[in-house]
């Protein structure tokens, strides 16, 4: 096989979410049906108009050596905690050079967000209006930084091949990990360590996104504000954590006899343009995406077993997406199992892509689609096979499924992973 075609695995897995603080329990926590959404506590949550959101279930810093955190933005903290995890996961015992099985010039890290530092630019802004200049942080700038993410967990790793933060809103996580496999497949790098974070619960940007009637107003029913295809949907819930996976040639991880979760297929990007915040309503742009997929790898239709949706619980998105399946697979979409697992989670925007790609490959390696939670009376545009109640099985014989992430801007990424 050339340097240009090389077949790329997932050998490691990690998370941070609502729903655990690791990959096991967010994964046990998604095939329970269990919401990670909760009522806000906090003081400055009050005079909001939205008061819910899925926060992180373990704090970074019950994790993270006080130390280090201190000198860590929120979003970096939680990328930290899902590498090591993946990276652990994937069978290496320390970073590249130190650990004899990776070379540090054949590593790469490829994190997103789609805020990055908010909570760091805003709290030190108030440090500055209340207590002045010299009370600022000194380490303000490598926080509030986009790329802070990727780089602490390049630093973390010893990656050299390249360290990358794609930033495409809420499709900046899966955008990343289609990054990675590409940097995989065109020899750039034998191992990748991708995904994506966010933590962006903060009293403006849930101001912001509840004036554009963007988010879920169910403050009473925190636990069932975020509902995917239901008939009363009525905004996404805002989420945090990070979802990391370990990216390697299937050259590179045989070689050194690691387990294997996956094939990772490859990705198919497009762009809309047609609305800074609103979907194309036909779906026209997520079906050039998914066309785009199956031009670039041998991924058959007939495969796809099981979905990731991308699914929100925005009245708009949710139809669109499915819109755009029926365009592209036509029928085969009865035998595709669907889940919206931010019907669980929230909606972690630059981070959804990550943990969703997460919950994709568990999904193939344990045979078993999580369930949408939430939904009540389903939307009947919502033409396909959505899973509600509880998990379902998948087939036997060899799968694939997809994982769909789309943002602000118009940004289309679809991912495609096949079991081995």
């Amino acid at each position: 096989m050339n340097a240009t075609n090389r077949t790329v695995v997932v050998t490691g897995i990690g998370a941070t979410t609502p729903l655990g603080g690791d990959s096991a329990s967010t994964w046990e926590g998604l095939i329970a049906g269990r919401s990670g959404v909760s009522a806000l506590k906090q003081d400055w949550a009050v005079d909001l108009p939205v008061r819910i959101a899925a926060q992180i279930a373990v704090e970074p810093g019950e994790i993270i050596a006080r130390p280090q955190a201190r000198k860590l933005d929120r979003s970096a903290q939680f990328a930290l905690i899902a590498a090591r995890e993946a990276w652990a996961d994937a069978g290496f015992t320390a970073k590249a050079g130190e650990d004899a099985a990776i070379e540090p010039e054949r590593l790469g890290a490829v994190i997103a967000s789609g805020i990055g530092g908010v909570t760091t630019l805003l709290d030190q802004y108030d440090v500055l209006k209340e207590k002045g200049v010299r009370r600022v942080s000194p380490h303000t700038v490598p926080m509030l930084m986009p790329n802070s993410p990727a780089a602490n967990v390049g630093l973390e790793v010893g990656a050299r091949a390249g360290v990358h933060t794609p930033v495409s809103a809420c499709a900046s996580g899966a955008e990343a990990i289609g990054y990675a496999i590409e940097m995989i497949r065109t020899g750039r790098a034998d191992v990748v360590v991708a995904g994506g974070t966010e933590a962006a619960v903060h009293p403006l940007p849930i101001a912001a996104f509840g004036n554009m009637m963007a988010m879920s107003k169910n403050n009473d029913d925190p636990e069932g504000a975020s509902r995917p295809y239901d008939q009363a949907r009525d905004g996404f819930v805002l989420g945090e954590g990070a979802g990391v996976v370990v990216l390697e040639s299937a050259e590179h991880a045989a070689k050194r006899g690691a387990r294997v979760y996956a094939e990772a297929l490859g990705q198919g990007i497009s762009a809309d343009a047609h609305h800074i915040t609103q979907p194309e309503p036909s779906g026209s742009g997520i079906a050039h995406a998914l066309r785009n997929l199956l031009a670039g790898s041998d991924l058959k239709p007939s495969e796809i077993a099981h979905i990731n949706a991308h699914a929100t619980s925005t009245p708009q998105g949710d139809v669109a997406e499915i819109k755009a399946l029926r365009k592209v697979f036509g029928e085969d979409v009865d035998h595709m199992a669907l889940s919206a697992t931010k019907s669980m989670t929230g909606h972690l925007l630059g981070g959804a892509g990550g943990i969703e790609t997460v919950a994709t490959v568990l999904a193939l390696h344990h045979r078993l689609a999580p369930p949408t939670i939430n939904v009540e009376n389903l939307d009947p545009e919502a033409d396909a096979d959505v899973v509600r109640g509880e998990a379902r099985v998948l087939p036997e014989g060899t799968i694939a499924a997809l994982n769909d992430s789309f943002g602000f801007g118009g940004h289309n990424v679809v991912l495609a992973f096949r079991t081995v």
